[in-house]
């Protein structure tokens, strides 16, 4: 569609998860005129193990947001441990770039704490509005978003920048047409569950040939058990079994065994979810108007563990950059270029781990690049602590309320998974 609207907004982001919750508020804090829609309802579940590594506990932190996190019932993860051969390493987590543990909320409540804290900001979140392309206007510029809302009425959004932040499935990316611009494969399969009745001490890990798996203590005294094995086991397991969970509980007892063990003493308290095929890609970044970041830009293999803290560090490095366009300060390209090389350069040591952890190469191997993904995780955290902080913050509340962006509606215990929001093979 060619006709540009007028320019209600300085910026839409379409997608109010971890990445646009976490543009909108960077950008709303410093003072810029956001609006951002999502096609779901807040608060509910996505797909996602939700680990926050260093990396991520430490933008929480800086955005003055991990006290609402640890209020909202997520356990302080101050110890984590290896699995190898039958033997157990244990190490606590130290003080270091600010932070003294880690965390893995349930996203239904860690979601909806950044979308509320971005409209405490100034943001206009819009609910239940379904995304169909980008406007451009007649010389090829992105000038807003089109589609419909809740009840299928069209409307349209103008703005100076789109932002893509709607996952692997993005629309925005679709529409403004982003090519991929590198494929690094997708035979690697993360499956989870959710299971309570058992105390867990802190994170675990498991490793044995072709496979990892572990323990994520989380809300309610849960834990999410997931393991992760190249795309062909998961699909010759899930031949073999009778179900779902059955192919998934097989995959468990090769890979952890101990674990397994454990596990039938505790109850599970969801279904078996995740994908069969994970995609390890890079999008274009950025073009006229537009941009995209989080999953719609940058997706990897869950087994780094990282999706969330690389959509937290690069929503600050996008609303940066267009905090210096929307002002003024740097012409538009040059500082959509900015972040697309700062992305570039900042994702791609964990992208390169990835990506040959996800080869599943011999144990040995494995292990050692296990543990140069925690090395380059501590890295970055540290460089992510001493950025200068973007924005004004506002001090995170710790009432329940802070929890979600209607404090009259609870938070759902079931979980309610969009695997349609997500490419590659769903389950």
């Amino acid at each position: 569609m060619t006709s540009a609207p007028r320019h209600h907004h300085d910026v839409v982001v379409v997608g109010a998860r971890a990445a646009g919750a976490a543009t909108g508020l960077l950008l709303a804090r410093m003072g810029h005129d956001v609006v951002i829609v999502d096609q779901t309802q807040l608060p509910s579940d996505t797909l996602s193990t939700h680990q926050i590594d260093r990396s991520g506990v430490v933008q929480l932190h800086r955005w003055g947001l991990l006290e609402a996190v640890l209020a909202s019932g997520a356990p302080a993860i101050r110890q984590v441990s290896f699995t190898l051969d039958g033997q157990t390493t244990t190490r606590d987590i130290k003080q270091k770039a600010g932070v003294d543990c880690l965390v893995a909320p349930r996203r239904y409540l860690l979601d909806a704490i950044l979308a509320e804290a971005a409209t405490r900001a100034g943001a206009r979140l819009r609910l239940g509005v379904h995304v169909d392309g980008v406007r451009v206007d007649d010389t090829g510029r992105a000038v807003g978003v089109y589609g419909c809302d809740a009840t299928g009425v069209p409307i349209g959004i103008g703005a100076r920048f789109v932002v893509g932040a709607d996952g692997l499935r993005s629309s925005v990316a679709r529409s403004v047409g982003a090519e991929i611009i590198e494929h690094r494969g997708d035979a690697g399969a993360t499956q989870y569950a959710y299971y309570g009745g058992l105390a867990w001490s802190g994170i675990e890990f498991f490793t044995a040939d072709r496979s990892l798996a572990g323990v994520f203590p989380t809300h309610h005294g849960q834990a999410c058990i997931w393991v992760c094995t190249p795309s062909a086991d998961a699909h010759a397991a899930r031949r073999g079994a009778a179900t779902r969970a059955e192919a998934y509980e097989a995959l468990l007892r090769r890979a952890a065994p101990t674990l397994a063990a454990r596990l039938r003493h505790a109850r599970r308290t969801s279904l078996v979810t995740g994908m069969l095929r994970t995609p390890n890609q890079l999008r274009r970044a950025h073009g006229p108007g537009w941009a995209l970041v989080g999953d719609a830009g940058y997706h990897r293999d869950a087994i780094a563990g990282h999706g969330i803290s690389d959509a937290y560090r690069d929503a600050e490095l996008l609303a940066a950059a267009l905090d210096q366009a929307l002002r003024g300060e740097l012409a538009e390209t040059a500082a959509l270029a900015g972040y697309a090389g700062q992305r570039d350069t900042a994702l791609r040591e964990i992208f390169e781990l990835t990506c040959a952890m996800a080869a599943y190469p011999p144990v040995p191997t494995f292990t050692e690049l296990h543990k140069r993904i925690g090395r380059a995780i501590e890295t970055e955290a540290t460089a992510l602590a001493a950025r200068r902080l973007p924005g004004r913050p506002t001090p995170a509340s710790t009432h329940p309320a802070a929890t979600h962006p209607n404090p009259s509606r609870k938070a759902p215990h079931r979980l309610r998974t969009r695997v349609a929001t997500h490419e590659g093979e769903p389950l």
